[in-house]
Parts: C-alpha cells; structure tokens; sequence
C-alpha cells in the first residue's frame, strides 16, 4: 500500500488548505468547515495506522475519503462563488483528487484481500 506517500501527501495538503485558509477574507464558517475536513483527511489516514484490524483500517480509510469529498465540496463552493480564483485553487483542487484516488485505490485493494 501507498501508506507513506498517503500519509505524506495528506499533511502537505492539510497545511496548503491552512494557508490557503488564511488568505480568505471573511466568510468564516466556510474557512471552518474547509479547515476541519481537509485536515481530518490526514487525521484519519494516520489513525488507520493503529488500527485494531483490517475491517478497523478500511474503516478509517473510509472516513478519510468521506472527508477528502467533502473538502472538495469546499473547494468547488470557493471557485465557484469566485471568493478564490480557479488558478488559486488549481494544485489545491489537484492534490485533493490523488488523494481520493489514492484512498479508493487502497480500500479496493483491502476489500478485495
């Protein structure tokens, strides 16, 4: 499995969305809801690690890609209610989906085990 690229990929990626985060003028409820999901994503992947079994570890890997939708969900909302610019948001939005390929690509594997 993908486990240090995943767990790698997922802390950048949290501390880009903080950044990015920091750069929105108001609309805090939305920055909220952006910061919580984009870093439980990580949150989650590095607690699958200490997972009790594999039903356990599929199941944090599932909460993690229920997160990585959802911030992408946020994501889409910013662009399209041009608060950030597409090209603002190009690598972020990029990032987000390997990281749900990387996430649907390992619970598969696991499921199929």
């Amino acid at each position: 499995m993908k486990d240090n690229k995943l767990v790698d990929l997922s802390m950048s990626f949290a501390i880009d969305i903080l950044h990015l985060c920091d750069s929105i003028q108001g609309h805090y409820s939305l920055k909220n809801q952006l910061e919580r999901s984009a870093t439980s994503i990580g949150a989650n992947i590095r607690e699958a690690n200490y997972a009790q079994s594999t039903a356990d570890f599929i199941s944090k890997l599932q909460i993690a890609l229920k997160e990585c939708y959802e911030t992408e969900y946020w994501l889409e909302l910013l662009e399209k209610s041009e608060i950030i610019s597409h090209v603002d948001l190009k690598q972020s939005i990029h990032d987000c989906g390997s990281i749900r390929r990387m996430l649907i690509s390992s619970i598969n594997t696991l499921k199929s085990k």
